[in-house]
Parts: C-alpha cells; structure tokens; sequence
C-alpha cells in the first residue's frame, strides 16, 4: 500500500473579490500620499481634491449614482427660523458632521463653512492651507422643543475623536480641529458640563476648544449636502458611510429621522 502523502488541491480563491480590496488598498495609498505632498504646496489645485482622503481618486473609479431627492422626513415639523436656536461645531471634515446630523431629529437646518479664523469671507482653498486659522464647521439650526442644546452636544462627542489635535483620520491640520463656538453664557457652561461627563468615555485627556462664536462663513455650494448628492464618492463610501451605520443613522437621506435620546 502506497501511503505517499497525495498532493493537496488548492482552495478556490475568489480573485475578483480579493482583486477589487488589493487595488483598493494600494489606490488609497497612492492617495494618501500625493495628498501628504500636495498638502505642503498649497499652491496646486490638486492638492485641494486630494485633502479629504479619496474623495477625487476613487470616486473616479465609483459607478455614479442617481442625486438622491434633498428632502428629509422628520418626526417633527418645521418651524419659522425665529423659533429655531443655533450651534456650531468643528469635528474634522465638515461633510462628516453635516451628514450625521442632519440625520437627528430636531435639527432643521445644517451648513458646511467655516469659523474662527483671520481672513474675511475664506474660500475652501484658503482654509485649506492652515493659515487663515479658521475651522471646517457646521452651523446647526435646531428646534429646542425637540432636542436640546445639550442633546447636540452629546452627539457631537459621539460623531468624532475629541482626543486627536487637529486631526480627525487621515484628515490632518488645525482647520479640522474638534472645537465648540457657544453664542451665550448658557451654551458655555453647557459645554464645560458635557465635556467633563463626556471625558470619563475617553482614556485619552480630551482636546477639544471651547471658545466664543465668531463670524461664520458659509462653505461653497459644493460642499454643502455633500454625502447626500454624492453617496458614492469615495470618501463617502469609505469615511462617512461606516459612521453612519457606527451611529445607528440611515444612509437614505429620505428616511425618518433618528429621534433624539430622552432629556
């Protein structure tokens, strides 16, 4: 009897699967790159596509999808804007932030721009070479009978790093720094309380300014409901995607707004 060991047969390997991750990885690291040297020539307009991490390069690649309807549906009516309260917050990339929470019921309105800077009326190119001093924010108009000042911020600490200076992935300089601009004494101390509760969920000190609410500058029109209008950019898909799905948010612009936890 012959017990010579019989050669064994490899596995199937799914290769298109495999094919499609490998050229991702390496195409984001290309990315990655370019974006880590065109950040220090702010002179080329490249270097603008290539801040946000893949948001140019795979979306090239990405099949386009259908604009998807603007509308949203809410558990709460609108309300006149002299009813509405307002916040502003700077948690990284400002698509990011805008797309979470929009998703939050209660808030009515959400603007990409910027805020706490030198520079009257900053274009994006000038925020995005880190000398202007301004932040990527979000001013937030929310109806205070749904949810509260404090409930915001609760979200706001969920929705990023409050622990990583000037740095949100691989989003990196002070215009993505975690920052609260508070408009009255009352949203002050507001904050100064959340923080210290928020901290005891951080192993690491938290990082994130608290500081007065100065002009606010309204980003491009481009970059306002950015995941909404290009869901499969690929910087959506990669970054903001997976947030929502991490928060428990619909990626469906058009579903039923997550209710806020109770007060």
């Amino acid at each position: 009897m012959n017990f010579a060991a019989t050669p064994l047969k490899p596995a199937a390997v799914p290769t298109g699967k495999i094919r499609r991750w490998v050229t991702l990885v390496i195409f984001l690291g290309v990315a990655g790159v370019l974006g880590k040297v065109l950040y220090f020539t702010p002179d080329s307009t490249s270097a603008l596509y290539l801040n946000h991490l893949g948001q140019i390069l795979v979306a090239t690649i990405m099949p386009a999808a259908a604009t998807p309807s603007a509308s949203t549906t809410t558990t709460s009516k609108p309300v006149p804007e002299s009813e509405l309260s307002t916040a502003t917050f700077g948690a990284g990339c400002f698509w990011c932030t805008q797309a979470v929470l929009q998703r939050v019921d209660g808030v009515q309105e959400v603007t990409c721009g910027f805020m706490g800077g030198t520079l009257k009326n900053p274009t994006y190119e000038d925020v995005c070479t880190g000398e202007t001093g301004h932040a990527e924010v979000v001013q937030v108009k929310f109806n205070p009978k749904v949810i509260s000042y404090e409930q915001l911020l609760d979200w706001f600490w969920r929705l990023h790093d409050p622990t990583s200076l000037n740095r949100q992935g691989a989003d990196e300089g002070t215009q993505y720094r975690s920052v609260i601009f508070y408009y009255n004494e009352d949203q002050h101390a507001a904050a100064l309380k959340s923080e210290a509760a928020a901290q005891k969920n951080f192993s690491k000190p938290i990082v994130t300014q608290i500081v007065p609410a100065a002009p606010f500058y309204s980003a491009e029109a481009y970059h306002q409901d950015y995941f909404n209008n290009n869901p499969r950019a690929g910087y959506c898909q990669i970054i903001i995607a997976p947030k929502l799905d991490h928060l428990g948010l619909s990626e469906d612009p058009s579903a039923t707004k997550t209710t806020p936890p109770a007060k």
